[in-house]
């Protein structure tokens, strides 16, 4: 199970939110490549980007970070927030970028999702965030009515690389993540299932790597800045 280090832009820093609110933002960070640069140098195998700025904007915002750490850092990186045409994915992945993460738009457009992972085998993933097992988009502020298990499943022959599945009420409150509704999403999907929200510690990771169905892999920010999580030894632990 792959670890990945979460870098969240705002504004040009790396930051971490509570539960996905903007005004409850905790700066770790003037210098995300820097960031990334240590991330790298503790092991990491992926780094994890989010343009929170561009989540709400519906467009690239935080592009210069983004950039800096593509030139700085050998990993590849998988990014979301703000990418909602196929002009930017492409930009994106001509870039350098390993893998775009399509949120929104898996909602609001789907079949922009299926040309994307068509057109860039193994460089699409669709973002799924949830409050209460449904949707929400555009940065967490709409919520939908949508289900995580049927948005996830309508993808099922669309070809993309992977879900990232967000418990907005876990993320960046370290409460530990929500392993059951990650865990049953991974057994309703084909789809490889990346966990995100809420890991708070080793045995966080554990847990979710002992849950009883394959996850590709987890996310962690909060927990790696504040130091709950030492990134070397939570790689050894699972690789």
């Amino acid at each position: 199970m792959i670890l990945y280090p979460a870098i969240d832009l705002k504004d040009g820093q790396a930051v971490r939110l509570l539960r996905g609110e903007m005004d409850k933002a905790t700066v770790f960070n003037d210098d995300p490549a820097a960031q990334a640069r240590a991330f790298v140098d503790a092991g990491c195998e992926w780094l994890h980007l989010v343009d929170l700025n561009g989540a709400f904007a519906g467009a690239p915002v935080n592009a210069a970070p983004v950039e800096a750490i593509l030139k700085e850092c050998n990993v590849p990186a998988q990014l979301g927030g703000g990418i909602r045409d196929m002009a930017t994915i492409e930009t994106w992945i001509n870039k350098g970028l390993a893998r775009v993460i399509l949120g929104t738009v898996a909602v609001e457009n789907p079949d922009l999702v299926r040309e994307a992972a068509k057109a860039f085998p193994g460089k699409v993933a669709v973002g799924i965030d949830a409050r209460d097992g449904m949707v929400a988009t555009k940065g967490w502020a709409e919520e939908t009515n949508v289900k995580v298990t049927d948005l996830a499943r309508s993808f099922e022959d669309a070809g993309v690389a992977a879900i990232i599945y967000t418990d907005i009420n876990r993320d960046g409150a370290m409460q530990g993540p929500n392993i059951q509704a990650t865990a049953d999403l991974a057994r309703a999907v084909s789809i490889p299932v990346i966990a995100s929200g809420g890991v708070s510690s080793l045995d966080d990771l554990i847990a979710l790597r002992d849950c009883g169905v394959a996850l590709d892999g987890a996310i962690s920010g909060r927990a790696l800045y504040d130091g709950a999580i030492d990134l070397s030894e939570a790689i050894r632990a699972l690789s």
